[in-house]
C-alpha cells in the first residue's frame, strides 16, 4: 500500500496528513494557524506540521493558495512579505495596466482578469512604490516555490497549475505570457522555470482550487464545488484540449489536460466572522425567514469584487436599513448576499447539473447551505470530506503514482424550498438593480 503525505498551505493555516492509496486518511490531521505574510514563519509551520512523516511517505504532494507573489534577492532571501490575493493596494496599478493592454485579450490568453489579485498588477505596483526592491529582485516567485526551495534545498520550479494562478501564464502556450512581460519590463529569467517533474519524492504544488474539486470528487463539467472557506468560489474541473476562458470567470490549469474554471468571491467565511466581531452575535436561525422579512439588500463586497465584475474598488453596501433593523436581519442579509453573488457565477456556467458544498465556512453552517439551495434554485449536496484541498493534494499525488482514489463520501442533500422561490427571485433582482445603480449602469 502506497502512503502519501499531503500538505495544504492555506491563507491562514497549514495542514498535513497521510493518506493511503485510496485517498483515505491513515493518521491524525496536524494543523498550524498563522496571521500575516511572513514567508519564513509559514515555512516553519509547514516543517512543524510535517514532523517526521515525510520519511515514511512514498510521495509528498501539496495544495497551496494561489496568486501569491514574493520577491527574492540575489541571496534567495525574501525582499517582501507574501503579497496575496486579499492585498488590493495595487488597484491603481490595475487601472494603469488596463489602459495599456486589451483586458479581454489578456483574460482570453491567461484566464485571469487585470485585477489586483494577480501578478501583473502587483508587479506594476511594486515597481512604482518600491522601485529599489523591484530592481533588486533576482526572482519573483509564488510562496510555494519558495517553500519548496527551503524544504528541498533546490532551485525552485513552478508547476503549470501554480503558474496559471499568477495571471501571467499563456494557458495554451504553457509558458509565461510574452506580451505582459514586455509591458511589465520583467525578463523571463527572473521568473521560475515551469515544470511538473518531482524532486525526489516531492511533487510540485497544485493550486488549492483545483485540489478542492479533486478532493470533493467534483470533476467534469456538470458537477461543481461550491466552496466557502475564508473566501468563496464556485468551480468546475474538466479535461479539454484547448483552454477557452469565458468572460466574467477565471480559468486555471490543474495540469496539461485539465483546467479549473469558475468564479471567486472575496467575501466568504470571513464575512460572518466580521459580523460577529462588529455586531451583536445572532444565535437565532434563519430557517423560518426569507428576504422579505428583513427588507435588506446586502452587496457583499467588503473585500472588493472579484467575480463576476472584477471591480477591486467595489465596497460592501446595505440598502434598506431602518431603526427596526436588527443584528439578526443584517446577518441573514449577508448570508443571502453571498448566495446571490454565487448565483451570478452559476448563471455563467449553464452546464451545471450538480453542486457539492465544501469548505469549513459552509459545512459548519447547514442553514447557510439551505440558503444557497434556495437562492441557486437547485439542490446542493453537502460533502462529507472535511478537508477537501488536503485530500485533493493526496488524490493528485496518487494519480502521478498510478493509483485511483476512492469516490469521496457525500452527505445531506438540501433542496430549494418552493415556498421561498418568489422571495429569493425578488432578492436577486433587487441586488442586481442596486449593483447597476452603484456602478452607473442603466
Amino acid at each position: 500500500m502506497a502512503t502519501v503525505l499531503a500538505l495544504d498551505v492555506g491563507s491562514s493555516s497549514v495542514r498535513a496528513q497521510s493518506f493511503d492509496d485510496r485517498a483515505d486518511p491513515v493518521d491524525e490531521l496536524r494543523k498550524e494557524e498563522y496571521e500575516g505574510g511572513d514567508p519564513d514563519e509559514i515555512v516553519g509551520l509547514v516543517r512543524k506540521a510535517i514532523g517526521g512523516r515525510g520519511e515514511a511517505a512514498a510521495a509528498i504532494g501539496s495544495s497551496c493558495f494561489g496568486h501569491s507573489l514574493l520577491a527574492l534577492g540575489p541571496d534567495g532571501k525574501p525582499l517582501t512579505p507574501v503579497l496575496g490575493w486579499r492585498d488590493t493596494r495595487s488597484s491603481g496599478a490595475a487601472e494603469w495596466l488596463r489602459r495599456r493592454v486589451d483586458p479581454a485579450a489578456v483574460q482570453a490568453r491567461t484566464g485571469a482578469h487585470v485585477h489586483p489579485s494577480f501578478w501583473p498588477s502587483k508587479l506594476v505596483w511594486l515597481a512604482e512604490t518600491e522601485p529599489d526592491i523591484f530592481r533588486g529582485a533576482a526572482r519573483f516567485v509564488s510562496f510555494c516555490d519558495y517553500l519548496y526551495e527551503q524544504l528541498l534545498g533546490a532551485a525552485p520550479t513552478c508547476s503549470l497549475s501554480i503558474a496559471s494562478g499568477t495571471g501571467l501564464l499563456d494557458l495554451n502556450a504553457k509558458r509565461w505570457d510574452a506580451e505582459l512581460l514586455e509591458v511589465l519590463k520583467v525578463d523571463e529569467s527572473r521568473l521560475p522555470r515551469i515544470s511538473g517533474e518531482p524532486h525526489d519524492n516531492w511533487y510540485p504544488a497544485v493550486i488549492d482550487g483545483a485540489c478542492s474539486n479533486l478532493g470533493a470528487g467534483c470533476t467534469g463539467r456538470t458537477r461543481a464545488a461550491l466552496m466557502v472557506g475564508t473566501s468563496g468560489a464556485l468551480r468546475i474541473l474538466y479535461e479539454t484540449e484547448r483552454a477557452q476562458p469565458r468572460p466574467g470567470l477565471f480559468l486555471y490549469r490543474l495540469d496539461d489536460r485539465r483546467v479549473v474554471e469558475g468564479g471567486a468571491l472575496s467575501d466568504g467565511g470571513n464575512l460572518p466572522i466580521w459580523l460577529n466581531k462588529t455586531l451583536a452575535a445572532s444565535d437565532e436561525g434563519f430557517g423560518a425567514r426569507d428576504p422579505d422579512d428583513h427588507g435588506l439588500t446586502f452587496l457583499t463586497f467588503l473585500g472588493g469584487e472579484r467575480s463576476i465584475g472584477w471591480d477591486p474598488d467595489a465596497k460592501g453596501t446595505i440598502d434598506g436599513l431602518t431603526f427596526d433593523t436588527t443584528s439578526r436581519d443584517i446577518h441573514q442579509a449577508a448570508l443571502e448576499g453571498v448566495a446571490v453573488r454565487f448565483s451570478a457565477i452559476a448563471d455563467l456556467l449553464p452546464e451545471l447539473e450538480e453542486i457539492v458544498a465544501t469548505g469549513g465556512g459552509l459545512l459548519s453552517d447547514p442553514g447557510w447551505i439551505q440558503i444557497m439551495a434556495d437562492v441557486l434554485a437547485r439542490p446542493v449536496t453537502a460533502s462529507k470530506v472535511e478537508e477537501g484541498s488536503l485530500r485533493g493534494a493526496a488524490v493528485a499525488t496518487l494519480e502521478r503514482l498510478g493509483h485511483e482514489a476512492a469516490e469521496p463520501p457525500l452527505g445531506k442533500v438540501f433542496h430549494p424550498r418552493p415556498d421561498r422561490a418568489d422571495a429569493y427571485r425578488s432578492a436577486r433582482e433587487r441586488q442586481q438593480r442596486l449593483y447597476e445603480e452603484l456602478h452607473g449602469q442603466d
